[in-house]
């Protein structure tokens, strides 16, 4: 499917790309499978944590290590459900989708989700604003639409140490040691943004596309 015009990536006045994606929650499930994947290195330090109390107090053999796993695995099974769950109330509170906003230079790639009751319109609009301002002097409309957003995560590109793109998901991972970044790209411009990632991440590993 084409991408509409006005939801390309696009250079703007203050040399900054932007684009504004709106992700479908249930038919790209990435951000649950961070939310799996938080869950599993959690519970992983918990059961290694709990099998070196078990092999120092009572002495680690198959049948005590079997007992405690199972149950743990019991639990982390639940805990897989209720992560489902919640995360399907929260995409149904958020009618199905989120609103992201990006911000691509030279320096810094920045993610800003939008509030659930702002309409993608809303968004593009500010960024019309945008281009009719002064350069780097976004209008009152624009500023206060843009400074929105519920949460932000900003990577610094040269501190960047690896790049995943994943062209099926329609996302480039861009992870530092602290912080993952996850940057949604349409189609059409999927190349030319993971290409100016890299050739502005120096210090990060990089896939062939």
């Amino acid at each position: 499917m084409e991408t509409p015009a006005d939801s390309r990536v696009k250079l703007y006045p203050d040399g900054k790309y932007r684009w504004v994606y709106e992700v479908p929650m249930l038919k790209n499930p990435t951000i649950l499978f961070d939310v799996y994947k938080v869950l599993g290195i959690s519970f992983g330090i918990v059961w290694l944590f709990n099998v070196l109390l078990i092999s120092c107090e009572d002495g680690l053999n198959l049948r005590n290590l079997w007992s405690f796993t199972s149950g743990f695995l019991i639990l982390m099974l639940i805990f897989l459900v209720i992560g489902y769950l919640a995360y399907f109330i929260v995409a149904w509170y958020y009618g199905w989708k989120y609103i992201v906003l990006f911000t691509l230079d030279e320096k810094e790639v920045v993610h800003q989700m939008m509030p659930r009751q702002m309409e993608k319109a809303k968004v593009l609009g500010a960024l019309t604003a945008l281009v009719g301002s002064v350069a780097g002097k976004p209008g009152v409309m624009g500023a206060g639409v843009l400074a929105a957003s519920r949460s932000t995560s900003t990577s610094v590109l040269a501190n960047v140490a690896r790049l995943v793109p994943r062209r099926r998901l329609h996302l480039i991972k861009v992870n530092q040691l602290l912080n993952k970044n996850r940057v949604f790209v349409p189609d059409e411009d999927f190349d030319f943004v993971y290409n100016f990632l890299c050739q502005h991440c120096p210090k990060a590993k990089k896939k062939e596309l």
